[in-house]
């Protein structure tokens, strides 16, 4: 609830009127969501979510208030993405600790939480874990912040699958990891997910996995210095895909052989226009893996699954 209580000095700060000044500002600086913008961080500052802010226009906003609201529009006008100035990012229904330590979640990577979690439902009902038996594991390599595997591992829980799915969650990334460890923590799953430094599968001894998911760096590197400015301020390491952005890509599927159980499954998110390298790829290393493209909400091509056995 946004507070009413102001002194006289500040009774001309209202809610709608900082808006307007934080869109107007960066509209002029570039930004093409400026209102959005505006309302995310001044919704930050106040501890209030969007509708709070529409439904009270011209509720006061103290001094302090307004000047840390437009502390922050300055910060965005340089192009510093909101959800770092926040410190907090929106995915799977869940809210995630972020940083420069790791690329920021984006919702198309949601995907991948959901068919991960459509795979472990399809192999527990297929091949029911007997009493004592080895669970599946899940293996979410290259994890950053942690969002895929602690949304898995927030599902697994909700499901009653904790007792039959074991994530591992690696990347190279010590940094990454930290955040991915606090992101665990604060969501309660710390217990679910084995974190480790790995250059994906390498080095890493496990049994076999029965789920991969990876949402690796696929940017081409001759276009990563073209992405919106935002973009300048997460890592390099995750977005740099090599040559033509399959670098990692294609290093995975060459470990797959052996890190995938017989009937395993991998999901791999992928940009635009690359699910025929990545399908041609997987086929070149195995001919008999059954490979799928699916689409995200915007109806383009964003996940490309392999398929060991018979799950698809």
């Amino acid at each position: 609830m946004i507070s009413t209580s102001s002194s006289a000095s500040n009774a001309t700060l209202t809610v709608g009127g900082l808006i307007h000044e934080g869109a107007e500002r960066l509209r002029v600086s570039g930004s093409e969501s400026a209102r959005l913008d505006a309302e995310l961080l001044l919704g930050h500052v106040l501890r209030v979510d969007r509708s709070a802010l529409l439904a009270a226009p011209e509720a006061p906003v103290g001094a302090d208030h307004a000047a840390a609201f437009r502390e922050f529009v300055e910060r965005r006008t340089t192009g510093e993405p909101v959800a770092y100035i926040r410190g907090i990012k929106e995915f799977h229904g869940l809210a995630f600790s972020v940083d420069p330590r790791a690329l920021i979640p984006r919702p198309e990577t949601e995907l991948l939480v959901d068919l991960g979690l459509e795979r472990l439902r399809s192999m527990l009902t297929e091949r029911p874990r007997s009493v004592g038996g080895q669970p599946l594991l899940a293996w979410d390599v290259a994890t950053g912040s942690g969002a895929v595997a602690v949304a898995l591992a927030v599902e697994v829980r909700r499901r009653g699958y904790a007792s039959d799915v074991r994530l591992l969650a690696t990347d190279v990334s010590a940094a990454a990891l930290g955040l991915a460890t606090e992101n665990a923590v604060a969501h309660g799953v710390a217990d679910l997910i084995e974190f480790k430094t790995a250059d994906l599968t390498s080095g890493v001894e496990t049994s076999p996995v029965d789920l991969v998911v990876a949402n690796l760096p696929y940017i081409p590197s001759d276009m990563v210095s073209q992405l919106p400015v935002a973009a300048s301020f997460e890592p390099a390491i995750a977005l740099d895909g090599g040559g033509d952005g399959l670098d990692l890509a294609r290093r995975l599927i060459n470990e797959l052989p052996t890190a995938l159980s017989a009937d395993g499954v991998a999901l791999l998110e992928i940009g635009a226009g690359q699910e025929s390298a990545v399908e041609l790829h997987a086929h070149s290393v195995d001919p008999d893996w059954k490979v799928s493209v699916h689409n995200d909400l915007a109806g383009l091509p964003r996940v490309v699954e392999i398929a060991a056995g018979e799950q698809m």
